[in-house]
């Protein structure tokens, strides 16, 4: 008998995570569907259900510290004890460094890197005492800087440190942790840059495109394929590794 796995997936009602979501449903496993409003989760854990998945809609801000706890012990309640994460959830407060606020600052790191160490510490407990784990957590090629994301740029390069001390922290347990950089992915944040920019979404993904070597701009399902690999069973001697999913070489 083949025993269902528990994945949770944070920032999950709506672009790369709702793909990720969807996709390890595919594969087999149950997944927690993790967002700040837990009614937003809801079409997600319909999509999933409807294709014979199994998914749980939780509500929870991931910088908080007795909501992610609460969100966890639900989690392996209803849905089952989890060993696969994803560290998905992000904001982004754009600006240059010298109109930035400390509280644009403070929002960024808070969701990015507060949220993963929380959450990861949550969930960890669980994978050590399965013996087996795979943490993902989303970075960025924003981590290699960008103009106009200072806090992004330093919570998505924070996180790749994050994820290569949970390797060596957590490997001996059978627990791998792997960060995934992606490029340009046509989401509604990109599609809220173009509207900052005063460019239409078409325009600014063509603007984009002429950049990147593929020639094409990624989509959430691009990235949903590469932690559907570190997910799997087979990826367990890959780990503290950070792949850039950006149609061509980054760092």
């Amino acid at each position: 008998m083949t025993v269902t796995r528990t994945a949770v997936v944070t920032g999950a009602a709506r672009g790369i995570g709702a793909a990720v979501a969807k996709r390890l449903a595919r594969d087999g496993f149950a997944v927690a569907v993790v967002d700040l409003d837990e009614a937003a989760c809801k079409p997600v854990v319909g999509e999933i259900e409807s294709g014979g998945g199994r998914a749980l809609a939780v509500g929870a801000d991931v910088a908080d510290e007795q909501a992610v706890q609460a969100a966890v012990d639900r989690i392996a309640g209803e849905l089952g004890e989890p060993t696969v994460l994803v560290n998905n959830a992000g904001i982004t407060r754009d600006n240059l460094l010298f109109k930035m606020t400390a509280d644009d600052w403070d929002a960024v790191l808070n969701v990015h890197l507060r949220g993963s160490f929380l959450v990861t510490r949550a969930v960890q407990g669980y994978m050590t005492k399965a013996g087996w784990g795979r943490i993902v957590n989303l970075s960025s090629t924003s981590a290699l800087g960008n103009r106009g994301q200072a806090n992004y740029a330093a919570a998505k390069a924070g996180l790749q440190g994050f994820t290569k001390t949970l390797a060596l922290e957590l490997g001996k347990f059978g627990v791998t942790a792997n960060a995934i950089a992606p490029g340009f992915i046509e989401t509604e944040m990109t599609a809220a840059t173009a509207a900052r920019v005063g460019m239409s979404f078409e325009d600014f993904k063509n603007a984009a495109a002429a950049q990147i070597p593929v020639a094409r701009t990624g989509t959430p399902e691009d990235i949903a394929h590469a932690v559907s690999f570190f997910a799997s069973e087979g990826a367990g001697f890959v780990s503290g590794q950070v792949l850039y999913v950006a149609g061509g070489p980054k760092a």
